[in-house]
C-alpha cells in the first residue's frame, strides 16, 4: 500500500503557511520569513527575461545544522602551487561583489591575437596582469618597474619572539638525559640550519584564571530513542527548551554544553540536579550528572614539560575547553562538525553563488591546541558549499525555468527537507522528485479506504489546500517500494544544510572564491573571525570561565633552508624561488623510445583532429616529437601508427561499456596484440573531451589488461597552449619518468650513506558517489636506485571493517612490503639497510593505530623476506599531515614571495610544534596563488634515530625530486606517489568507486531492511561489492607495468 504520510499524527486544519511561526521542533522560521513568493524564501520565480530582484535571506533557526558532515568539497585557505591532482586554476581572481542567487554564466573573453603552429588552436586571454579593481588587485605583471610588494599582514607592529619559547631549549636538552626511544620519540633537539626569520602564525594565546572546571554527564528521561542525525536534531531541540528552562537560566552565564551528552561548568552545581521540561505535552527529565574535576594545574604541568605526554586526562581538559570557547559560535552561526563555524547573515561574511541553489558560505575553523608554556586556540578561515534555503516549490520552478532538465539527481543527491504541517518540524532526505503535481499523483489510501490524489488527501487529513496543485510536481520522502509523497510547497530546504560534492566547475569556482593573499585571510581572522566567534569582544560566557584571547597572533621563530642542487646533464641548474628552468637542458638519463603509437578518441568533443589524414595532426606530432627529442630523449620522428575509434558510443549509458569496448577493439585491430608482435613504448591518447569515465576506462584497460604505458593528453587544452613546447615538454617527463628514465638528480649523502629505500603509503576510501561496499585501496611505493627517483608500486584492496565505511589501516602491509623489498633486491642485488617510511592520510588521532596495526606489519615483512637468516633494517616511520589549519605570514617583505607568501623551505619546528615529540612544518613548495599551506611531518617511529637537521633538510631536499615538474612540491615524493597511485587504482573500479550516484539511495535501501528484520543485509552487500571489486580487479597491474611507474 502506497500512502502519502505513514506517520499518524492528529489531524490538524492548516493551511500552508500554518502554524510555521513558534513551532516546537527543530526551531522553525517565522512565517513571514517563509512565503511560498519566495520573499525570503530562498528562491525568486522569474519570468522570460525578467530581471532578478534582491531578497531578503530569511533569518534561520541559529541552531539549525549543528551536528552535520562536512561538506564534501571545502576550502580553509588554497594551497598554492600543488602540482598535479587538484591544482589550482591561473587567471584573474574574481573581485567583491554583490551575493548572487544564481550562477550567471560570465561573458567569455575576446582572443588575442597570437601566432601559434598548425594543430594548436588560438588561446583565449589568460586573465594575466589584469585587475578587477580593489586596493590590492593586481596583475601578474605590474608597471616598468614591476609589481608593488606584496601586501605584509601587521607591518607597523614589531614582530618578537615570547621569551618562553627560548627557553624550550631547556627543555629538549633535558630529553637527552632520558632513555632513547624508538615509539613515539621524544624532540632529539632543533633544527640549526638555515636563514633565521619570525613569522606570525594563526595561533592565538588564551589565558585562563580559573583553577578548576566541573565536568557533568547528561541524560534523559524517557532516554531518547532516535537514531542518527535525528537523534542529534530531537537532543538539540531538547537543549533548546533546557536553556529556556526558567531554573537552568540561573547557572546558564556559568555552562557550556554539547547539545548532546556532557556539560562543563565554571562553578560547582548541586547534586542532584535535573531539570523537568515540556515537550508538546510530554514531560522530559534532564538529569545533570557530576562525574569530575579538571585541575587546570595538570595542564599547567603538561605545557611546562612535565612528562605527562598524551595521557587522557589532558585530552579530556582540551576538549573541554574546546567545548567552552565554540559555544558563542554554535548559537550564532551554523556548526558543520565539531570545529567549523559559518554565518552566512554577518554582513561581513556575505555568502557567494556557486550554481543554481547552492552557494559558498564562510566562516572559520578553530581549535584549542596546547603549546610549550601557553595555550592557544588555532582559528583559520573556510568556506563550504550550503543549499540555498527556501520553498520546495519555489525551487523546483526555478529549476524548470532556467535548466533544460529541471532539478537535478546531483543536486537531490543529499537534500533533506524540512516538514511541519503535523505540527512539528521533521527533516526527511528526499528520495525523488515526482513525476506529476499533487493533482495528478495518486495513492491507494487505506486510511480513506479509496484511490485518491496527494491533494485530495492533504485537503481531507489535514485541512490544506494547496496553492501549487497543478504545475509543481510531488517530493517522494519514502523508498523505493514504499513512496511516500508529500506536496513541495510544504517541504522547505532548510537554513544551513551543507551541500554533497561539487562537480567540477562548482569546484573551480570555489577555488577562485577562497583563493586570497594571505594578508587578506589574516584580516578576515582578527577582523571577522574573533567577533564571529565570540573573542572580541568576548562573549559573556567566557568571562565566567575566566577565559580571555589575546587578539593578536603569535609569532615564532622560523628559518629557510637553502635549496639543494639539481642536476641534469650538463650540471646543475640554479634554483630560484623553488623552481628551475629546464630550456636548453638534457634530462640526467633519458628514457630510450623504440615506438610510440598514437590514439585519437572520437568523443564529439570541438578540438579533435578528423583522423590521420587531417593536416593539423602532423604538425601537432612533430612538435611533440621535436620536444621529447629536446630534453634528450632518443625518440623517433613518426608515430608507427595512429589509430582512430569510431565514434564512440554514448547510448545514455553512464558506464560507457559499449565506448571502452570500442577502444579496445581499436588497440586490438591496430596493434596486433597476442602474436608475437613489439608493443610500442607507450600510446598518445588525444582525448576529445574531457571524460572521466572514457580516462578511467582506458587507464584500467592498458594498465591491467593490455600492458601498455598511456599518456593522455587532452585536445582542449594541448591544442590552446599559449607555449606548445612549454606544455610538450611537461608530457615528456611523464614519458620519460613511466619509460625508466631519470629526469634530474639531487645529491642528498645522508641517504647514501648506507643503503636506503624510501617507502610512501596512503589510503583511498570510497566516496559520496561510490557503491556501497566499494573497498579501500592502499598503495605502497618504495625507491628502486640510490637517486631516489623511481618508485615502483603495489596496490591492494581493503574491506571495510564490520559496521564502518572505509578502513585507514593498510590490512596487507607486509604483503606490498615483501614486493617491494624482493624488487629493490633484484634492482640492486641486495636488501636496503634502512627504510624511511612516509605514511600520508593518517589524523592525529590515529598515530597510535600506526603503531598497533602496521609497525607490527613492518617486522613481519622484515622476518619473511629471506628464507634463511635474520633481516632487520634500521626503520624510521613519519607521519605526513596536510589537513591541518597552521598557517603563516611573513613579517617583512624581505621574507615575503611577490604574492605575500612565505619564502619555499620555510620551516618551523618550535612555537606551535609539539611539547614533546619530533614534528615540525615544511613548506618546500612556492605558493603560486592564495595562500600555501606547509606540510605537518610528525615522527612516530625511529629506531635509527635521526637528528632534527638531518630530517628536515632531508625532507626538503627530496621535495625537488618529484618526476613530473620542474619545482620543488608541497609534499615529499614518497607520499605524493603512494597518492598518485591510489587515485590510479580508483580508475581500475570506477564503476564502483565513481559510479555517479551521489545521493546515497542503495545505502538507504540497505540501512531500511536491516531495519526491518534482516540486520545482515548491509554486511551482505558489502561483501558482495567487495567481491565485485575482487573480480574487476583480477590479477592487478599487467606483469610489463608492475616494476615501472607506470601510475605518473
Amino acid at each position: 500500500m502506497s500512502t502519502c504520510d505513514s506517520n499518524r499524527g492528529r489531524s490538524t486544519n492548516r493551511g500552508p503557511n500554518a502554524g510555521r511561526e513558534g513551532s516546537s521542533r527543530g526551531g522553525s522560521t517565522p512565517s513571514s520569513a517563509r512565503s511560498i513568493s519566495g520573499e525570503g524564501g530562498g528562491w525568486l520565480i522569474h519570468s522570460e527575461g525578467s530581471h532578478q530582484g534582491q531578497q531578503q535571506t530569511p533569518t534561520p533557526d541559529r541552531t539549525t545544522g549543528a551536528g552535520f558532515a562536512s561538506s564534501s568539497f571545502s576550502v580553509s585557505g588554497f594551497n598554492g602551487g600543488s602540482i598535479g591532482r587538484g591544482s589550482g586554476m591561473r587567471g584573474k581572481s574574481a573581485g567583491s561583489r554583490t551575493h548572487q542567487k544564481f550562477f550567471e554564466p560570465s561573458t567569455p573573453s575576446s582572443s588575442i591575437p597570437s601566432v601559434v603552429p598548425p594543430g594548436f588552436a588560438r588561446r583565449g586571454n589568460r586573465g594575466r596582469g589584469h585587475t578587477d579593481g580593489g586596493p590590492h588587485a593586481r596583475g601578474r605583471r605590474g608597471s616598468q618597474f614591476g609589481p608593488p610588494p606584496a601586501e605584509i599582514f601587521s607591518a607597523s607592529t614589531p614582530a618578537t619572539v615570547d621569551l618562553t619559547v627560548d627557553t624550550s631549549e631547556d627543555l629538549v636538552l633535558s630529553f637527552q638525559k632520558l632513555q632513547i626511544r624508538d615509539i613515539m620519540p621524544l624532540r632529539p633537539g632543533f633544527g640549526e640550519t638555515g636563514k633565521p626569520q619570525v613569522l606570525r602564525a594563526n595561533f592565538f594565546a588564551i589565558k585562563v584564571t580559573k583553577s578548576a572546571y566541573y565536568d557533568y554527564r547528561i541524560s534523559f528521561d524517557p532516554e531518547l530513542r532516535e537514531k542518527g542525525q535525528c537523534l542529534l536534531d530531537r537532543k538539540a531541540h531538547v537543549f533548546r527548551l533546557l536553556e529556556a528552562n526558567e531554573k537552568f537560566i540561573g547557572i546558564r552565564a556559568h555552562v557550556a554544553h554539547d547539545r548532546s551528552g556532557r556539560l562543563v561548568s565554571a562553578i560547582k552545581l548541586d547534586q542532584p540536579l535535573q531539570f523537568q521540561l515540556q515537550d508538546n505535552g510530554k514531560t522530559v527529565l534532564v538529569h545533570v550528572e557530576f562525574t569530575n574535576e579538571l585541575n587546570m594545574n595538570t595542564l599547567t604541568e603538561y605545557m611546562d614539560g612535565d612528562l605527562k605526554e598524551g595521557s587522557s586526562e589532558i585530552k579530556h581538559m582540551i576538549s573541554a575547553l574546546d567545548l567552552v570557547m565554540r559555544q558563542h559560535a554554535v548559537k550564532a552561526g551554523c556548526a558543520v562538525g565539531s570545529s567549523r563555524y559559518f554565518f552566512p547573515h554577518s554582513p561581513r561574511l556575505i555568502p557567494e553563488n556557486l550554481a543554481l541553489g547552492v552557494d559558498a558560505w564562510k566562516g572559520f575553523f578553530m581549535s584549542v591546541r596546547p603549546m610549550y608554556k601557553q595555550l592557544v586556540v588555532n582559528v583559520n578561515g573556510c568556506m563550504s558549499a550550503f543549499y540555498y534555503p527556501g520553498n520546495m516549490a519555489n525551487a523546483l520552478q526555478c529549476f524548470e525555468q532556467r535548466t533544460s532538465g529541471g532539478m537535478s539527481k546531483e543536486f537531490v543527491g543529499h537534500l533533506k527537507v524540512s516538514m511541519d504541517y503535523l505540527g512539528y518540524t521533521r527533516k526527511k532526505k528526499v528520495f525523488r522528485i515526482g513525476n506529476n503535481s499533487a493533482s495528478r499523483t495518486r495513492i491507494n489510501c487505506s486510511e480513506f479506504g479509496k484511490s485518491m490524489t496527494v491533494q485530495e488527501y492533504f485537503s481531507q487529513k489535514y485541512g490544506i489546500e494547496l496553492t501549487f496543485p497543478d504545475n509543481v510536481p510531488v517530493i517522494d520522502i519514502g523508498k523505493e517500494d514504499e513512496p511516500q509523497f508529500v506536496p513541495a510547497e510544504l517541504c522547505w530546504i532548510f537554513p544551513g544544510h551543507p551541500y554533497g560534492k561539487l562537480d567540477s566547475q562548482g569546484t573551480k569556482k570555489m577555488i577562485k572564491l577562497a583563493c586570497k593573499p594571505p594578508a587578506t585571510n589574516a584580516i578576515n581572522i582578527c577582523d571577522n573571525g574573533f567577533p564571529a566567534l565570540g573573542f572580541n569582544p568576548p562573549a559573556g560566557h567566557l568571562g565566567a570561565f575566566g577565559i580571555t584571547v589575546d587578539s593578536n597572533m603569535i609569532t615564532i621563530p622560523s628559518r629557510v633552508l637553502p635549496p639543494p642542487q639539481v642536476i641534469y646533464s650538463q650540471g646543475s641548474l640554479s634554483v630560484q624561488g623553488g623552481s628551475w628552468n629546464l630550456m636548453s637542458h638534457t634530462f640526467q638519463d633519458p628514457a630510450r623510445v623504440m615506438s610510440w603509437a598514437v590514439l585519437l578518441v572520437m568523443d564529439g568533443g570541438g578540438d579533435e583532429f578528423g583522423g590521420a589524414d587531417d593536416p593539423e595532426l602532423n604538425p601537432f606530432l612533430n612538435q611533440f616529437a621535436r620536444s621529447c627529442k629536446a630534453v634528450g630523449m632518443d625518440f623517433p620522428a613518426q608515430p608507427s601508427v595512429i589509430m582512430k575509434t569510431p565514434t564512440l558510443s554514448s547510448n545514455n549509458d553512464r558506464s560507457r561499456k559499449n565506448a571502452i569496448d570500442q577502444i579496445q577493439e581499436t588497440f586490438e585491430s591496430h596493434l596486433c596484440l597476442g602474436n608475437g608482435d613489439e608493443k610500442p613504448s607507450f600510446v598518445l591518447v588525444l582525448l576529445s573531451k574531457p571524460d572521466s569515465v572514457i580516462y578511467s576506462g582506458i587507464k584500467r584497460l592498458c594498465d591491467m589488461v593490455l600492458g601498455i604505458h598511456t599518456v593522455c593528453m587532452l585536445l582542449s587544452t594541448a591544442r590552446r597552449a599559449s607555449r606548445p613546447e612549454q606544455y610538450c615538454a611537461n608530457v615528456a617527463l611523464k614519458v620519460n619518468t613511466k619509460l625508466g628514465g631519470v629526469t634530474h638528480v639531487v645529491p642528498m649523502k645522508w641517504l647514501t650513506d648506507m643503503k636506503t629505500m624510501l617507502v610512501g603509503i596512503d589510503v583511498t576510501h570510497p566516496g559520496p558517489a561510490s557503491v556501497r561496499g566499494s573497498p579501500s585501496i592502499a598503495a605502497v611505493v618504495a625507491s628502486v636506485d640510490d637517486q631516489f627517483f623511481h618508485y615502483p608500486a603495489s596496490l591492494s584492496l581493503q574491506k571495510p571493517d564490520r559496521n564502518k565505511e572505509s578502513k585507514e589501516m593498510v590490512t596487507d602491509l607486509s604483503l606490498m612490503l615483501i614486493e617491494r623489498l624482493e624488487l629493490y633486491r633484484r634492482k640492486n642485488s641486495c636488501l636496503p639497510e634502512r627504510l624511511l617510511v612516509y605514511r600520508d592520510g593518517v589524523s592525529e588521532g590515529q598515530y597510535e593505530l600506526v603503531i598497533s596495526e602496521e609497525l607490527p606489519q613492518f617486522e613481519h615483512a622484515f622476518s619473511k623476506v629471506l628464507s634463511s637468516g635474520r633481516y632487520r633494517p634500521k626503520l624510521t616511520i613519519v607521519v605526513c599531515g596536510k589537513r591541518h589549519h597552521a598557517r603563516f605570514y611573513p613579517t617583512n617583505s624581505e621574507d615575503a614571495t611577490k604574492n605575500g607568501n612565505t619564502l619555499p623551505g620555510t620551516i618551523v619546528d618550535k612555537g606551535i610544534t609539539d611539547i614533546y615529540h619530533h614534528d615540525y612544518y615544511l613548506q618546500a613548495h612556492a605558493g603560486l596563488q592564495g595562500q600555501v599551506r606547509p606540510t605537518h611531518y610528525f615522527v612516530v617511529y625511529d629506531d635509527y634515530h635521526y637528528d632534527a637537521d638531518t630530517l628536515q633538510q632531508g625532507t626538503h631536499q627530496a621535495s625537488y625530486l618529484y618526476a613530473r615538474a620542474t619545482k620543488a612540491v608541497s609534499l615529499v615524493p614518497a607520499a605524493y606517489y603512494a597518492d598518485l597511485a591510489c587515485y590510479r587504482a580508483r580508475d581500475y573500479l570506477s564503476v564502483l568507486m565513481n559510479s555517479g550516484d551521489a545521493s546515497g539511495k542503495g545505502k538507504e535501501k540497505l540501512k531500511e531492511k536491516a531495519k526491518r528484520g534482516n540486520v545482515n543485509a548491509f554486511e551482505e552487500e558489502k561483501t558482495r561489492v567487495f567481491n565485485k571489486a575482487k573480480e574487476l580487479w583480477g590479477d592487478g597491474v599487467h606483469a610489463d607495468l608492475r616494476d615501472s611507474m607506470f601510475y605518473i
